[in-house]
């Protein structure tokens, strides 16, 4: 239970690196990508909305106008929830191993091999979409036999306490997979590393998946969960390596 704990506190940390010297720079690119993202879909999902009302509720049914508006803002926040992460990670992760590396910088005064500058951005774009793709594969592979539990009975009342787990374990090999991919760890090494600390990970995760569901601190996320996870490599999991 201490390493769970003490890896729900490295999120709450990870607040107090945003805007330090030499990593808020790239704290930018994430938290846009990040804003543009959550405006982007909102808007496009109310315009939406709006014309089916205007087309479809005149009349007698204008009354279910007050309806559809509550339940769009339930609806956007449950998409948001289980889908924002993974898009917006998929788009920001070249920049995340810049954030990261800079975090890594700050705190030992030395930065990762491959974890350099905007020169490097094509080759960290292919790199990012290898790893995503590899986490992508690993999560769609274990999300059909978790969905089958909500159909087997007894067990069903446990499935979504089982789901709660599996978001977070996924959301931190996600994140730790920044700084432990600066230093060519295979997304293999980096599972059985986790392995070894799984309650240290699942308290990391757990923190982030919290995260994501506070309107408006959702925004920072993706920076936090980078500086977060880099903090949290360094002073517990780097001497394992």
């Amino acid at each position: 239970m201490t390493d769970f704990i003490a890896g729900f506190k490295y999120v709450l940390d990870g607040f107090g690196a945003l805007f330090k010297p030499g990593v808020r720079f790239h704290v930018l690119i994430p938290l846009l990508i990040n804003a543009l993202l959550f405006a982007g879909v909102i808007t496009y999902g109310a315009n939406l909305l709006h014309d089916f009302i205007n087309t479809w509720l005149t009349g007698w049914w204008e009354w279910v106008r007050w309806l559809l508006w509550p339940l769009f803002v339930i609806v956007t926040m449950t998409v948001i929830f289980f889908c924002f992460s993974i898009v917006a990670n998929l788009l920001a992760a070249p920049f995340n191993g810049f954030l990261s590396a800079a975090v890594e910088y700050r705190m030992t005064g030395a930065k990762p091999d491959t974890g350099g500058g905007l020169a490097q951005l094509p080759g960290e774009i292919k790199k990012a979409a290898l790893s995503e793709g590899r986490k992508f594969i690993y999560f769609v592979l274990r999300v059909v036999p978790l969905i089958l539990l909500f159909f087997i009975p007894f067990i069903q009342f446990a499935a979504p306490f089982i789901w709660f787990l599996f978001a977070a374990w996924t959301l931190a090999l996600e994140y730790l997979d920044f700084p432990m991919g600066n230093h060519g760890i295979s997304f293999t090494e980096q599972k059985n590393i986790l392995k070894q600390r799984r309650q240290l990970a699942l308290g990391f995760g757990t923190g982030v998946l919290l995260l994501t569901m506070i309107p408006i601190a959702n925004f920072l996320a993706i920076p936090v969960g980078v500086c977060a996870a880099t903090r949290l490599y360094i002073e517990r999991l780097r001497a394992r390596v």
